[in-house]
């Protein structure tokens, strides 16, 4: 989170209201403004598949939390889940979706705070003060590095940031709410953190997917523990749907309504809302079969940023650079097909490889197009 945060302010500071003056509703629409359809096309289908696997990961904690709670097959909770925030998203669209994480938002600040304070005041701040910061024995400088980029990028470009970002009233208000939402983030990344620190020093067996359920099951009273749990749940919903209703805006406009451009806006909500159902069914199937939370999560960040970082920042300084169409695609495909096969063991390589692929075809096609020039005079 803290690494999202670096990304979350610099996307206020200087991307914010540049974005929201395109007048765009996705992020595929705004990468298209810059490069054209053909690049518009690729990052929607590139967010698309990496995307789910971001549903599918909160889908799968949901189930987590839920099975520790109560016992029995987290399947089913996975299910249960999956069905609540999928008839929500689709029954009132992006509108549910900001008013519930509202909600789930104050309930999320409201658990974790009563479980770190229960947690410090049980362990003593001894753990906490224990720690190396920013690098330790788990995580050298590269390790960090490495998060630093690949997380922070997922809030700089990510598509469902861009959505709430599209969504805002102005320019300015867009920009404000981004600032404020990565000022409140670095509070709670240390927070979270420290809840991690916490359940490795008082129940180190537990696995690093399970150290807040082991706090909250070892340390809290049923009651506290009802109130942790729905915290936990409502982070994993407010993600997942707004997740969900990214996706479905993405493969709604962009696909979708490239292919039917007269389809009327009735026709586009009914289109709509059966994505969220197949998106969100595709989501429950991979979460079912998930190798692991964490590393999944990642696997899907890399992919992402590995492919639309360098083309969506650098979009809007097109012009100065030079940067043309081919350049942003070959870019955004080579990129993001690196990290697919690469990007586990390198996670930085899918960025370097998009690095050279934009300069590089921009460059030759730049040449191209004056030896055409030259020819025709």
């Amino acid at each position: 989170m803290l690494s999202g945060t670096i990304g979350m302010l610099i996307l206020s500071l200087f991307f914010a209201e540049k974005i929201r003056a395109k007048g765009c509703y996705t992020l595929p629409e705004l990468v298209g403004s810059f490069y054209g359809e053909r690049v518009r096309t690729a990052a929607s289908l590139l967010i698309a598949v990496s995307w789910v696997g971001v549903i599918a990961v909160q889908i799968a904690a949901a189930g987590k939390v839920l099975g520790a709670i109560f016992g029995g097959d987290g399947t089913i909770f996975m299910i249960a889940c999956t069905l609540v925030f999928v008839l929500y998203t689709a029954h009132g669209g992006q509108s549910s979706v900001v008013r519930t994480d509202l909600v789930q938002f104050l309930i999320i600040i409201t658990g974790m705070v009563i479980l770190f304070f229960a947690a410090l005041s049980f362990a003593g701040p001894g753990p906490i003060l224990s720690q190396s910061f920013p690098t330790s024995a788990q995580m050298g400088g590269w390790e960090v590095l490495s998060m630093i980029i690949v997380v922070g990028s997922a809030y700089l470009v990510g598509p469902d940031m861009y959505s709430r970002l599209l969504s805002a009233s102005s320019p300015r208000d867009a920009k404000i709410s981004a600032l404020i939402a990565a000022i409140i983030l670095i509070p709670l990344a240390f927070i979270i953190t420290s809840l991690g620190v916490f359940s490795r020093s008082l129940y180190p067996a537990s696995p690093p997917e399970g150290a807040i359920l082991s706090l909250m099951t070892g340390l809290l009273s049923p009651g506290m523990v009802g109130l942790v749990a729905a915290a936990l749940l409502a982070a994993f919903m407010s993600s997942a749907d707004t997740s969900l209703m990214t996706v479905t805006s993405i493969l709604t406009f962009d696909i979708y309504k490239k292919a039917r451009p007269t389809a009327c806006p009735a026709h586009l909500m009914n289109v709509s809302r059966i994505m969220v159902v197949l998106i969100g069914s595709c989501a429950l199937l991979l979460a079912i079969s998930l190798p692991g939370i964490i590393k999944t999560l990642l696997i899907a960040y890399t992919i992402f940023t590995s492919g639309l970082l360098l083309p969506t920042v650098a979009g809007f300084y097109k012009e100065r650079l030079g940067l043309t169409s081919g350049g942003a695609l070959w870019a955004l495909v080579g990129g993001g097909t690196t990290a697919l096969f690469l990007g586990q063991s390198y996670p930085l390589l899918g960025m370097a490889v998009s690095l050279v692929l934009l300069l590089a075809v921009s460059y030759l096609e730049r040449r191209q197009a004056k030896g055409k020039a030259r020819r025709a005079v």
